[in-house]
C-alpha cells in the first residue's frame, strides 16, 4: 500500500497547461497522511486543473464516508468502488517521495523512496465526489501495483508513478481499458532511491524535514 507520502518543493510540479499559480499556497509537506487534504490535477473538456481532495476515495453511491486510500492497479476496472472513476475521473497526485514499512522482528521499519535527482513526479490516482444532507467532499485514491527490486525489499506493493509522457493518456477520454492498464506497471529501479528512517514518520501529526533524514 501507500500510506504515506511527501511534497516537499510544489513549486518545482511541472504538468503541462496546468499554472504555476494553481500550485501557490501550498506547502512543503513532509508527511501526508490519509484523510488530509491533498493536490491533484485534473482534466475536465480538454482544460487542466490543481483542486484539493481528501485522501480517501469515497464513491459517490456510499451510504457514508468512509474512504479508500489506495485502489490495486490488478482489480481497480473492476471493484464497484473504483470502476466508475477509472473510467471517467483519473487524476494525478505530485509527489516527491513516500514511505514504506518492512516488518522487522516486533517493530516496523520505515524507508523512504524517491527519484534520485529528488524531482517531482505523479502517482495514478482516481477521484469522485460524495454528498450527503447538502454536504460535498471531493476525495481520492491511490494506485498501487506490484513493486519494483528496490521497494520490493521492503513491501509487496508500490504506488504506480506516472512518466510525464503519459499524463496526457491518464488524463485523457480516448484511452481504453488495455491502454490504461499498461501504464500502471512498477516504475524502473534505476532511477530510484531508498533508504531508511527514523520512527517519526508513524505519527500523523509530525511533519518536519528530519522525517526523511536517514536512519
Amino acid at each position: 500500500m501507500c500510506g504515506r507520502f511527501t511534497l516537499r518543493r510544489p513549486e518545482k510540479i511541472k504538468i503541462e497547461r496546468v499554472s504555476a499559480l494553481d500550485f501557490e499556497g501550498t506547502g512543503p509537506r513532509y508527511n501526508v497522511a490519509p484523510s488530509q487534504n491533498i493536490l491533484g490535477v485534473i482534466q475536465t473538456n480538454d482544460e487542466r486543473h490543481a483542486l484539493q481532495f481528501q485522501w480517501g476515495l469515497i464513491p459517490s453511491w456510499s451510504r457514508e464516508p468512509k474512504g479508500f486510500i489506495n485502489a490495486r492497479a490488478e482489480t481497480v476496472a473492476e471493484k464497484p468502488s473504483f470502476r466508475d472513476s477509472f473510467r471517467r475521473r483519473r487524476c494525478l497526485i505530485p509527489a516527491d517521495g513516500f514511505y514504506e514499512w518492512r516488518r522487522e522482528g516486533r517493530t516496523k521499519q520505515p524507508f523512504y523512496f524517491q527519484m534520485k535527482d529528488e524531482s517531482v513526479f505523479a502517482f495514478a490516482g482516481l477521484w469522485d465526489t460524495w454528498g450527503n444532507e447538502g454536504d460535498k467532499v471531493a476525495s481520492c485514491a491511490i494506485i498501487t501495483t506490484t513493486p519494483n527490486e528496490l521497494v520490493g525489499s521492503v513491501h509487496d506493493r508500490m504506488p504506480v508513478i506516472l512518466r510525464p509522457s503519459d499524463f496526457d493518456t491518464w488524463l485523457g477520454d480516448e484511452a481504453d481499458t488495455d491502454e490504461l492498464h499498461e501504464l500502471l506497471a512498477p516504475f524502473p529501479t534505476d532511477y530510484m532511491q531508498g533508504y531508511p528512517v527514523g520512527l517519526g514518520v508513524n505519527n500523523p501529526g509530525v511533519d518536519e524535514p528530519r522525517l526523511i533524514a536517514r536512519d
